[in-house]
């Protein structure tokens, strides 16, 4: 039988509706992680005081 490869194929960005995915370099141990970057979901305004009746 044929032995496997040590190292990891690179993977391409990953990109969702709400999050992008990237391969991160591997680690003294050989992971390999993913880092989830994710967009707002939610659009924060400076507060203004209401205007008095």
């Amino acid at each position: 039988m044929s032995q496997q490869s040590n190292t990891r194929p690179k993977v391409p960005e990953g990109k969702a509706r709400f999050y992008k995915t990237k391969q991160m370099e591997p680690n003294e141990k050989g992971f390999v992680g993913y880092q989830t970057i994710w967009d707002t979901l939610q659009k924060e305004t400076e507060y203004k005081t209401p205007k008095r009746p």
